[in-house]
């Protein structure tokens, strides 16, 4: 999962280079307007890319690690259903 969600973060970024340099370099040379639209589309990639390569996959199981406290765990793991309640 991992893997995956890298390599969309790279393909993501990538395009994102790609746009601002055509849209500088090319595009700008026939029509601004077009230009500055590929770069607003360009804008919007990074904070996309940055929330795709940082979700959680469902086999990410992040919050199932125990904390350290091992009171806070046993009241989490009660709420989990994961053991009986002290009695």
């Amino acid at each position: 999962m991992y893997a995956r969600r890298r390599h969309a973060y790279f393909a993501m970024m990538g395009t994102c280079i790609v746009l601002f340099v055509l849209a500088w370099g090319v595009v700008r040379l026939w029509s601004i307007p077009a230009a500055v639209a590929m770069c607003v589309v360009a804008m919007v990639i990074p904070p996309v890319a940055a929330m795709v390569a940082n979700r959680r996959g469902p086999d990410d199981r992040w919050w199932d690690d125990p904390s350290g406290d091992s009171k806070s765990d046993e009241w989490w793991d009660e709420l989990d259903g994961k053991r009986r309640p002290r009695q």
